[in-house]
C-alpha cells in the first residue's frame, strides 16, 4: 500500500506564518486580560490562576475561529461574514476547550455548568477577548491580501512596460538594421547574409521571450550575441564584444530581455558617441547573495557629477530597476558607476 506524502498535508508557509503570529498576540493579549481581572476583581485569585486559565481560553478560541475559517464554505463567504461565522462558532467551543483542558491541567474538577460571578467575568473577557483577536486577525489578513494585490498589479504594469519597451526597440533596430542591409547587399554580399543570418537569430529570441516573463541566462546571453553582432558589423571597426556565461549558470531563470536596455544605453551614450574604438563586455557570476550581471563599455563614459546611488532618468534604465523591485524586491539592484580605466559599468544584483 502506498504511503502519502506527509508533505501534501502541510499548509504553505505563510499560513504557518499568519497563524503563529495570531497564537502570540493573543497569547500578549491573554496577560492583560489576567491583569484587568486580577485588578477589577480580586476575589477570583491570584495574577497566574487568572492568566493560566486566560490563556487556555483564549489559545483555544483562536483556534477554533482560525479552523472554522479554513472551512471551503466558510471561505467562499465575503470576509465580513466569514469571520461572524468563525466568532460565533469559535467563541463557545473554545471557550468550553480552554476551561476543560484549564481544570484538567491543573488536576481540578472540571466546572463549566452553572453560572457564577467568576464565570460571568470568564465569559465576558473571553466574548471581548474573542472578538478583539478575531477583528484585529482578520485586518491583518485583508491588509496582506491587499498589499499582496498591489504587488501583482505592479508586475502586471512592469510586464506592460516591457511589452511597450519592446515594441519601441525591435522596429527602431529592425530598421536600421534592413537600412545597413540595404547598402551591404549589392557592395559585400558575404557581410550582409552574415547579417541576415544574425538578424534571424535575434528577433526569433525576441519572439520567444515576448511570450514569457522569464527566460534563461543562456537564451538572453544568446539574444546579446546576436544582438551585439549586428552592432558590430554596422559599426565595423568601432565595435568589439565579449560575452562571458559560466556553464554552471546557463539554466539560471531571470527576467526576460533584462539587459537588451543596459546593452543599448552602452551603445548609443558611450561607444556611437566615442570617436575611435570602443568594446562592450557582459558577464554574469554566481555570488554568495545570488546572481550579478554586469555590462562594461569603454566608451565616453558617465557625467562627472553622476551620483551612482541616484536612479538615472533614462526610461531602460528605469524600467530595468523597476522589473528588478517588482520581481525581486528591494534586494535586487541596479547600478552605474564609471569603469576603470575608462567609459560605464552597470551592475544588476539578483537575489538568490
Amino acid at each position: 500500500m502506498r504511503v502519502p506524502d506527509s508533505r501534501a498535508f502541510r499548509p504553505p508557509p505563510e499560513t504557518l506564518r499568519r497563524l503563529l503570529r495570531l497564537f502570540v498576540f493573543t497569547a500578549l493579549f491573554c496577560v492583560l486580560v489576567a491583569a484587568v481581572l486580577t485588578l477589577a476583581m480580586p476575589s477570583l485569585g491570584s495574577f497566574w490562576r487568572n492568566l493560566w486559565f486566560s490563556e487556555c481560553i483564549g489559545l483555544w478560541v483562536s483556534a477554533s475561529g482560525w479552523l472554522v475559517l479554513q472551512l471551503p464554505w466558510i471561505r467562499r463567504l465575503p470576509d465580513p461574514i466569514g469571520a461572524l461565522v468563525s466568532l460565533v462558532v469559535g467563541i463557545p467551543m473554545g471557550y468550553v476547550l480552554g476551561y476543560a483542558s484549564a481544570y484538567s491541567l491543573l488536576g481540578e474538577p472540571v466546572q463549566i455548568v452553572g453560572l457564577t460571578r467568576a464565570r460571568e467575568a470568564a465569559i465576558a473577557a473571553t466574548v471581548l477577548a474573542g472578538g478583539f483577536v478575531t477583528y484585529l486577525a482578520w485586518l491583518r489578513n485583508r491588509l496582506s491580501d491587499e498589499a499582496a494585490a498591489r504587488s501583482k498589479a505592479q508586475r502586471l504594469v512592469v510586464e506592460a512596460e516591457l511589452r511597450m519597451l519592446r515594441a519601441q526597440l525591435e522596429p527602431h533596430m529592425l530598421f536600421n538594421t534592413l537600412a545597413n542591409l540595404r547598402s551591404l547587399v549589392d557592395d559585400e554580399p558575404a557581410q550582409a547574409r552574415q547579417m541576415i543570418d544574425q538578424l534571424i537569430t535575434y528577433l526569433r529570441s525576441a519572439l520567444a521571450g515576448s511570450r514569457s516573463e522569464t527566460t534563461t541566462l543562456r537564451a538572453e546571453f544568446a539574444q546579446l550575441a546576436a544582438y551585439l553582432e549586428i552592432m558590430s558589423l554596422r559599426l565595423d571597426p568601432r565595435l568589439r564584444y565579449r560575452l562571458e556565461l559560466p556553464d554552471a549558470l546557463q539554466q539560471t531563470t531571470v527576467p526576460a530581455m533584462l539587459l537588451q536596455p543596459l546593452v543599448e544605453n552602452a551603445i548609443k551614450h558611450g561607444i556611437e558617441p566615442k570617436i575611435g574604438c570602443g568594446a562592450i563586455t557582459v558577464t554574469a557570476r554566481a555570488t554568495d547573495g545570488g546572481l550579478e550581471l554586469e555590462v562594461a563599455d569603454t566608451g565616453l563614459g558617465l557625467p562627472p557629477d553622476h551620483d551612482p546611488d541616484r536612479s538615472s532618468n533614462s526610461y531602460g534604465l528605469v524600467h530595468v530597476r523597476d522589473r528588478l523591485r517588482a520581481l525581486h524586491g528591494a534586494q535586487a539592484s541596479l547600478r552605474l558607476q564609471p569603469n576603470k580605466p575608462q567609459g560605464t559599468l552597470a551592475t544588476v544584483r539578483i537575489p538568490a
